[in-house]
C-alpha cells in the first residue's frame, strides 16, 4: 500500500456562496458526537436521518441534488408553532452548520442577535422589493415575503449569470428569528471556505464570478479539522463527546457525501 499522501491539495473559494456544498459531515459529525443526536438511516435508502436528545428536531438529509437536499424541522412547543429550514444541494456546508450550532447552543439563545437583515445591512446590501435585500453583485437576494401556505417565510436565493439559481434556503414563518440571522451572518462572511472537491461542486468557473486559491495543506491538518470541530463544539456541552459513527457517510449524488 502506498504512503499517505503529506499534503492535500486544497481550493479556498471566494465568495462563500458560491463555494458548492462542501462535505456534509460538516454537519452531521458534530450534531452526533458533540450534541448528542442520535442517527438512523435505511439500508435501502441513501439519506440520513438524525434526531435531537429531545426528538423534538429532526435533520433529514436526501440525495438530491435539484431540490431542497436538507431539510431541518421542529416539532411545535408552547411558545412557538412547529417550524422548519431546508436547504438545496449548493448550499455551502458551513451555512447550515452556522445554523444547527446556534440551535443546539442553548446557553447564547437569550442573548443572539435576531434581525436577519443586520449583517447583510452592515456590509452594503441594498432594499430589494418591498420585503428583502439584496446584495451588492446583485446574485443573492433575501426575502422576507412568504408563500399562500406560509405567508411570512424567508427565502434566500443564489444565482449566477442571466439568473440561473445555484441554490436556496427556506426558513418557515415561524423559525426563530436567531437561526436565520446566523445563517445570514455566515454568509455575510467574507472568508472564503475550503473546499478539495471544488471541480464538481462548483456551478461555474467563471473567473468573474468566483475567486479560487488553490494551495497545498498538510494532510494531517484537512483531516484534523472536522475532528477539532467536534471538540469545539462539545465544549458547550456538560456531556462529553461520543465516540465516531460507526461508519463513514456513504456516497450520493452531485459528489455530496451524507
Amino acid at each position: 500500500m502506498p504512503p499517505a499522501p503529506e499534503t492535500v491539495e486544497v481550493d479556498f473559494i471566494a465568495p462563500r456562496h458560491l463555494a458548492g456544498g462542501g462535505d456534509p459531515a460538516w454537519i452531521t459529525v458534530p450534531l452526533h458526537r458533540a450534541c448528542g443526536w442520535s442517527h438512523g438511516n435505511d439500508p435501502l435508502m441513501p439519506r440520513v436521518l438524525l434526531a435531537s436528545p429531545d426528538q423534538k428536531a429532526l435533520l433529514r438529509l436526501e440525495p438530491d441534488p435539484d431540490r431542497q437536499w436538507c431539510t431541518l424541522s421542529h416539532a411545535a412547543e408552547p411558545d412557538r408553532p412547529a417550524w422548519y429550514a431546508s436547504f438545496g444541494a449548493r448550499t455551502p456546508v458551513e451555512l447550515i452548520a452556522a445554523v444547527t450550532d446556534t440551535l443546539t447552543d442553548s446557553a447564547s439563545a437569550a442573548s443572539a442577535p435576531s434581525d436577519p437583515y443586520e449583517p447583510l445591512l452592515q456590509i452594503g446590501w441594498s432594499p430589494y422589493c418591498e420585503s428583502g435585500l439584496v446584495s451588492p453583485d446583485n446574485a443573492t437576494y433575501v426575502e422576507h415575503l412568504g408563500t399562500p401556505d406560509d405567508p411570512r417565510a424567508w427565502f434566500v436565493t443564489v444565482t449566477v449569470g442571466l439568473h440561473q439559481k445555484v441554490w436556496q434556503a427556506r426558513f418557515g414563518e415561524h423559525t426563530p428569528a436567531r437561526l436565520v440571522t446566523a445563517f445570514t451572518a455566515a454568509l455575510a462572511d467574507p472568508a472564503p471556505v475550503a473546499r478539495t472537491d471544488s471541480v464538481r461542486s462548483l456551478p461555474t468557473h467563471g473567473p468573474n464570478v468566483v475567486t479560487r486559491r488553490t494551495t497545498d495543506v498538510p494532510a494531517v491538518l484537512v483531516a484534523g479539522a472536522l475532528e477539532e470541530r467536534v471538540h469545539t463544539l462539545a465544549a458547550r456541552q456538560t456531556v462529553p463527546p461520543t465516540s465516531p459513527m460507526p461508519s463513514a457517510p456513504a456516497p450520493v449524488k452531485n459528489g455530496r457525501r451524507a
